[in-house]
């Protein structure tokens, strides 16, 4: 997708969070290790650096929602960060993204914090992020049978 695909799905699918431009993408895409997977219906943002993977981006138009799409190109981020060695995947989403905390809860991420009063509105109000991680990779067990780490 290009800068101008992704500000024009941002746009359509944050509705009342501020939405970013095609020159806050372009910033984005230029930067190292940024995988842009998906298509105007729903699409990831993300990045791979070290051991750790980031998902700057998840975003679904609202004419294809509730279809697995979402979940999909999660999974295909996933997948691919772990090729690259990453370990861990984090991201932040909006409190009051309802339908993206259960995607996430469901795909096996666990809440690690918030930042109060993160995301800036259309309207100017402010909305908490939390924080979510998931592991990407199993750790082998040590000798009392846990996993190490």
């Amino acid at each position: 997708m290009t800068p101008d695909d992704w500000a024009q799905l941002h746009g359509a699918a944050n509705g009342a969070a501020q939405a970013w431009s095609a020159g806050d993408f372009a910033g984005l895409m230029d930067s190292a290790g940024v995988l842009s997977l998906g298509d105007g219906r729903a699409a990831l943002l993300g990045r791979v650096i070290a051991d750790e993977a980031e998902v700057l981006m998840l975003a679904t138009h609202p004419d294809h929602r509730r279809q697995g799409l979402a979940r999909a190109v999660l999974a295909a981020f996933e997948a691919g960060a772990a090729a690259q060695g990453a370990e861990r995947v984090f991201l932040d989403v909006r409190a009051d993204n309802r339908a993206a905390l259960g995607l996430y809860a469901t795909a096996g991420y666990a809440e690690t914090g918030r930042r109060a009063r993160y995301y800036r509105m259309a309207d100017g109000a402010r909305v908490d992020a939390i924080l979510l991680a998931k592991a990407l990779t199993q750790r082998p067990p040590d000798a009392a049978g846990k996993e190490s780490g």
